[in-house]
């Protein structure tokens, strides 16, 4: 019986002491401040008197094991979260971003027509754009170096990744999304987006080596047929 006793009072939860009236309103002003507040300002708001700093310091000893704790920056007083909490405390936010409309377009030559070069790109979409434009691209992994094309000054050529395909839930290239499909997944305006970027002519032609597996045949198949069934219409 002695025992059960013992561990009871043992697991007894030892409350802060009791708070005079002078700390008391100093908690009250330092809660319900809405910027730090440095002593000079806390006195200006009680009525009681004493020694604010003493106060001060006993109150910072009783919160500092406390989910929130009495902090002193810059000689102004607040209360803040303890930093041990700070992990629960935080909250992931995701931002959607729309692509500019260069990056669109630099992204449907490069989907359509990898691997090709920076001047081709420039070439297909009729004006010169920033390296930002690769950048962002790259940052975003749907789009990588993919070796140099044999010609004078072996350009880089830029082909897409299979991050790229992951997110568009495509098995293949010649699964590529539509306008229509990038519109609706909110990474463009279709409405101000150029139609003839993804295939209705604009694209740089280049022969393909007949031994090597033409993939883009498929891509300009589904293409021709979507131009034949936009004619009929």
């Amino acid at each position: 019986m002695i025992k059960k006793e013992k561990i009871i009072k043992d697991n007894i939860v030892k409350f802060p002491s009791k708070l005079t009236d002078l700390e008391k309103e100093i908690e009250a002003v330092i809660f319900a401040a809405a910027e730090p507040l440095d002593i000079d300002t806390i006195e200006s708001k009680i009525t009681k008197k004493g020694s604010v700093a003493k106060s001060l310091e006993k109150l910072q000893h009783e919160y500092s094991q406390r989910g929130i704790n009495l902090v002193c920056i810059k000689n102004k007083w607040s209360f803040r979260t303890s930093p041990n909490l700070s992990k629960i405390m935080s909250q992931e936010k995701t931002v959607e971003k729309k692509l500019s409309r260069a990056a669109v377009e630099t992204l449907a030559i490069i989907v359509y027509h990898q691997p090709v070069t920076r001047a081709e790109i420039e070439e297909i979409r009729g004006v010169a754009f920033g390296t930002n434009t690769l950048e962002i691209l790259m940052e975003l992994n749907w789009v990588k170096p993919g070796g140099r094309k044999d010609v004078p000054g072996r350009p880089i050529q830029y082909v897409t990744t299979d991050e790229f395909l992951s997110h568009f839930n495509l098995q293949k290239l010649s699964d590529l999304p539509t306008i229509d499909e990038l519109g609706a997944a909110g990474l463009i305006d279709s409405s101000n987006i150029d139609n003839a970027i993804f295939g209705t002519g604009k694209f740089y032609k280049e022969k393909q080596e007949e031994k090597k597996e033409d993939i883009y045949s498929n891509i300009d198949e589904m293409l021709n047929s979507t131009l034949d069934t936009e004619e009929k219409d």
